[in-house]
């Protein structure tokens, strides 16, 4: 068993393949071609859309800086490509209808989406199924340059993203590409928003987007007070393997979602983790006795692997998991919304994942 969402370090500069089940890497997205359409933002009124549109446009040029140097986007884009996670819902959120966007195989539902992204495309009248949708494709493979090049897209947002320089390069010969800033796969959620608002010509709308979902988060968490000042660590466990230990940095999204409710990263991984630019460390499972944190968070894929970590003379030396202040989830849609972190998933995760997190922190408490 590994984490759905753990990449090995072949996959951090591409994330060609995130998911792994049952030790296998397997893809995360499946292909899927749907009606072309153009960008779109939500009903308005034709003044207050004459004067949104003309403020917004004002703002082009602009150059948004990323790990391989610069794009400048000239227009305000009407034709909106997403790559990776999380981007799709970022522009979406940002009232942004992408013309294209990968497909959500690996903890999507029927419609290869997710119930927050569903629920945002319909208020802007643009459910999957209907006219207005994006194009879905597949990432199976990689980035999909083929079917992104037929959307003839003006601008490619890939702020939360693993692309090489070479995959930059030819998508930049598409359409301007908004790349990472630095890290592959290490844009916060709030970063994301900002680079991507900048894109779009919604600077504003951005940064309310970024304050209204930190002030749900607070207001949400403040019902878990024992979670305040707990330490904690996010990984991903797979019993009777001498190298079934990987946890996260505070690189990584997951972590710091964790840290914004208020916890802190263990000790011991933050000291491993310092100066490193990688997402994940790799932990043997006989040091496991050393992960010493109040709460222990990893994916499982069923109850029963649960049961197999408790029980495994090696995995059931971690502290937390001891004093019964695991947080081992098998939900494979929730796993998702944290470890793809937006505005859009992270408050529909909360009322599930916040139960969780203050059980385990009543029991480490005893």
């Amino acid at each position: 068993m590994a984490s759905p969402v753990f990449p090995t370090p072949a996959a951090v500069a591409t994330r060609r393949a995130v998911l792994k089940t049952a030790g296998k890497a397997t893809a995360v997205l499946a292909a899927a071609a749907l009606t072309l359409t153009a960008c779109s933002t939500g009903p308005v009124s034709s003044a207050d859309a004459g004067a949104s549109a003309q403020a917004a446009s004002s703002q082009f040029p602009v150059t948004i800086k990323n790990v391989f140097g610069e794009t400048t986007i000239k227009e305000q884009p009407k034709r909106v490509v997403t790559i990776s996670w999380v981007n799709d819902d970022v522009a979406i959120a940002l009232g942004v209808v992408p013309v294209g966007v990968p497909k959500n195989d690996w903890g999507g539902n029927d419609k290869a989406s997710t119930s927050w992204k569903d629920a945002a495309l319909e208020k802007l009248g643009a459910g999957f199924g209907t006219d207005k949708a994006p194009v879905q494709f597949s990432e199976t493979d990689g980035i999909n340059f083929t079917e992104i090049a037929k959307l003839n897209p003006d601008v490619i947002l890939g702020a939360y993203s693993g692309l090489t320089e070479e995959d930059y390069k030819k998508l930049s010969e598409i359409a301007p590409v908004v790349a990472q800033p630095e890290l592959a796969y290490g844009t916060s959620w709030q970063d994301s928003t900002t680079i991507i608002g900048k894109a779009l010509g919604k600077e504003a709308e951005a940064t309310k987007l970024v304050s209204d979902t930190e002030a749900t988060i607070k207001e949400k968490v403040s019902k878990y007070p024992q979670l305040e000042g707990k330490t904690y660590i996010y990984g991903n466990l797979e019993p009777a393997k001498s190298d079934g230990v990987n946890v996260y940095t505070a690189n990584d999204n997951r972590p710091r979602f964790l840290s914004s409710l208020g916890m802190k990263l263990a000790p011991v991984v933050e000291d491993k983790s310092k100066g490193s630019k990688e997402f994940f460390l790799a932990w043997s499972a006989e040091k496991a006795n050393e992960l010493d944190s109040d709460i222990f968070v990893t994916w499982v894929p069923d109850a029963a692997t649960t049961d197999s970590i408790k029980a495994d003379p090696l995995l059931g030396q971690i502290p937390a998991i001891k004093k019964g202040a695991l947080v081992a989830d098998p939900d494979n849609t929730l796993t998702l919304a944290i470890s793809a972190s937006s505005p859009l998933s992270l408050p529909w995760s909360l009322d599930a994942f916040l139960p969780q997190l203050g059980k385990a922190a009543d029991a480490a408490a005893k």
